[in-house]
């Protein structure tokens, strides 16, 4: 398999990680988790005790903190927060960072170098819209809310102690707001990306849908 970028975009609970992992395991590219950086640099400026709206210095950490996502592991400055970054708490933060151009710029420059020689799966929000418009292989996944409410709820890394279904919904759409209204790369459809209702689809079957997209790209650019 040729060293292809693939940007799988869409809302909380769509299904993004748990595809993009299996896809990046069985191609064997590297799965970069942009979600996970944002939700980083938020966890330092909380615990940094730094307002969610202090642009210049929330710029600052995500331009100039060692941020790794590698391996299912999240750590900022030899930091593993990876268990920390999944709260409500850091939903908000996370919501509110990534409403700040500043931030999304020094972001999306170092997503734009992991991914710089090809070979990689991207999740996120603005993947194939702003960080690689020309991305080889486009996907956005939805559910209904419902349904990505009742996901989150069950997913233990997610739900931070969040008290059952309704809450979790309440967040997510609450994060829906924010994502499609901000002025800085809000959440939207790429017109050249294939669009997939996982809603009552297993996750082999996603998977497999999202391959066969791939496969038919390797095989034309080959």
């Amino acid at each position: 398999m040729p060293g292809l970028i693939i940007a799988i975009d869409g809302p909380s609970g769509a299904g993004k990680g748990t595809v993009s992992r299996a896809i990046s395991e069985q191609l064997r590219y590297r799965h970069v988790d942009t979600g996970a950086m944002y939700r980083a640099v938020g966890w330092r400026v909380q615990r940094d005790g730094l307002a969610l709206d202090d642009e210049p210095a929330a710029a600052a950490i995500a331009r100039d903190a060692a941020i790794v996502v590698e391996g299912g592991v999240v750590s900022i400055d030899g930091i593993d927060v990876t268990r920390e970054i999944r709260t409500p708490a850091i939903d908000t933060a996370a919501a509110a960072i990534a409403r700040l151009p500043a931030v999304r710029e020094a972001l999306v420059a170092r997503q734009r170098r992991l991914a710089s020689g090809g070979g990689v799966v991207m999740e996120g929000r603005d993947i194939g819209t702003v960080v690689f418009p020309a991305a080889d292989v486009k996907v956005y996944l939805d559910a209904t809310p419902e349904e990505r409410a009742r996901r989150r709820a069950t997913d233990a890394s997610h739900t931070g102690g969040q008290a059952g279904t309704a809450a979790v919904a309440a967040s997510i759409v609450a994060r829906d707001r924010s994502d499609t209204t901000r002025a800085a790369s809000p959440l939207t459809l790429a017109p050249d990306a294939t669009y997939l209702d996982t809603t009552g689809l297993a996750v082999a079957e996603v998977v497999a849908r999202v391959l066969a997209l791939v496969q038919a790209k390797a095989a034309a650019t080959s």
